[in-house]
């Protein structure tokens, strides 16, 4: 592998952990900013669908640049916009500055998976996904767990700062190590088989939608399943990255093999597993202590597996049906972006509607509804 690979493993651990970064003191902020928890929660609904809607805008006039260039733009205004949401006034601002922060990581997502794609022969680029994707992982295990504590210790105004930190940590990197990395020739025809890619952008849709309803809420279901409160809700969210290690190791091989249908299925499968577990965690199927607390261990371990275990096979065909055409990148980006936002709406509707073990079951009756829709939507053998 080559390892300037890693240095955009830096990329995707700064966005990832600026993405959730307080999540673990949602309820604390929510009551500093005089919102309910349901609506602080869409501070993340911001930020996806500003992601989503400007994502692919950004990715067509910014689709002639360098990649390397692209990613130093899109850290270096998200680094910005992080130290302006530490020291923001009100709820309603900080909205806004998080829907611009969802841009800065539209920007630069796509082009760190390109440029990755780019370095590696193509029977490589699973693989390579996988490990810039693993930038995810280990904000999941690292970056918003210790969020979660520096939050805890300094305030949650202190994890924006945490967040600037790592952008600038990531800005540094590239810098320094990154080569130029041309942007990719025009796809003869100037077109993307559109007819080919959707059920891959439906699957992320249906995956993401399901996931994160449950994962932006993470801090009242430990709360209410495991009897966790505070920092300790920084180590079941390490549990996230440890799934997605797990995750992204199976799905960057089955990338590289070019799996087909079974696989989507059979994640979709799994991540329904988890939300059950999750269910039965909330309504104290175990008794309290570590019996509860390890059964909600193992529900946020299994999602994550299953998210990021699907997530390298999605990206590596599209990269392959449509020639890592950047806008096609972005699309995906979006449709991430809007299933986040369709899951964190639901998880806090949920929650505002029928209280904490809604958000599972929400979680669960997406996860079959994906697990449906694609038994008919999603082809059995990849289209060149």
């Amino acid at each position: 592998m080559n390892p300037r690979v890693f240095v955009l493993t830096m990329v995707t651990f700064a966005f990832g952990s600026a993405a959730f970064i307080f999540a673990g003191l949602l309820e604390t902020m929510a009551a500093d900013l005089g919102v309910s928890t349901a609506v602080a929660g869409q501070l993340q609904t911001a930020y996806v669908l500003t992601s989503a809607v400007l994502g692919p805008v950004a990715a067509h006039v910014l689709a002639r640049f360098d990649r390397r260039l692209v990613v130093l733009a899109g850290l270096s205004f998200g680094l910005l916009l992080h130290l302006a949401c530490a020291f923001t006034p009100n709820f309603e601002t900080l909205l806004g500055l998080r829907g611009l922060a969802g841009l800065a990581g539209a920007m630069s997502g796509p082009a760190a998976s390109v440029a990755a794609a780019s370095m590696v022969p193509p029977e490589r680029r699973g693989s390579a996904l996988a490990m810039v994707a693993g930038g995810m992982t280990l904000a999941f295990v690292l970056g918003i767990p210790m969020g979660s504590v520096v939050g805890s210790i300094f305030g949650w105004r202190a994890t924006f700062l945490f967040a600037a930190l790592l952008s600038a940590s990531a800005l540094v990197a590239v810098t320094f190590f990154l080569p130029p990395v041309p942007a990719p020739a025009k796809r003869e025809g100037g077109t993307v088989p559109v007819h080919a890619i959707w059920p891959l952008y439906l699957t992320t849709f249906l995956v993401f939608a399901a996931n994160m309803t449950l994962n932006l809420y993470i801090a009242p279901v430990v709360r209410v399943g495991a009897g966790v409160t505070g920092a300790g809700v920084g180590a079941f969210q390490a549990m996230i990255g440890l799934g997605s290690i797990a995750g992204l190791w199976l799905g960057g091989r089955a990338a590289d093999r070019d799996v087909g249908k079974a696989w989507i299925m059979q994640g979709f499968a799994i991540q329904g597993v988890a939300m059950a577990l999750h269910f039965a965690a909330t309504h104290h199927a175990l008794p309290p202590g570590l019996p509860s607390q390890f059964l909600v261990a193992l529900a946020i371990f299994v999602a994550a597996t299953a998210l990021f275990s699907i997530t390298p096979v999605i990206q590596a065909r599209l990269i392959h049906m449509t020639d890592g055409a950047p806008v096609a990148l972005a699309l995906n980006g979006s449709v991430i972006a809007v299933g986040q936002a369709l899951g964190s709406a639901a998880g806090g509707a949920s929650l505002a509607a029928w209280g904490v073990p809604a958000i599972p079951a929400t979680a669960l009756v997406l996860s079959l509804t994906g697990f449906a829709i694609l038994s008919v939507a999603f082809p059995r053998k990849a289209r060149s």
